[in-house]
């Protein structure tokens, strides 16, 4: 039934100053809107609604993520606008904070104003000629 349907993707904030910035700023996401209920920004064509609330409690896995080109490019402009990548014992990431998955995928996590766990994924080149 929703198969044609567009996503909205939803996150939650209780610092809309804070995270207005970061989306903008250290993200880069085009702004839409602010009212009192939501900042909206147009991820690719992907509604992306952080709704204003009073407590939050953030899950602790990944809530939003990204298909990047250049996942070396992109960590190293976010990081340079402020952005500060996940380091996890549990996994092998190297200097800039990337991990190489199984799948050869290539992944990177930051965490938002409210902690929010964001990811930036590379896939694999497509190894068939």
């Amino acid at each position: 039934m929703l198969d044609g349907s567009v996503v909205i993707a939803f996150l939650a904030t209780t610092d809309s100053v804070r995270t207005r910035a970061f989306f903008q700023e250290v993200l880069g996401l085009d702004f839409i809107s602010e009212d009192d209920f939501a900042i909206v920004y147009d991820a690719r064509g992907t509604e992306l609604r952080i709704q204003k609330v009073e407590r939050f409690e953030p899950h602790p896995h990944t809530a939003l993520g990204w298909q990047v080109a250049s996942i070396d490019r992109a960590v190293r402009e976010i990081a340079e606008r402020g952005g500060v990548f996940e380091r996890y014992t549990f996994l092998e990431q190297d200097a800039s904070g990337i991990w190489m998955s199984p799948s050869g995928a290539r992944v990177a996590w930051l965490k938002d104003p409210d902690g929010n766990l964001l990811s930036l994924t590379e896939k694999p080149l497509d190894p068939s000629p």
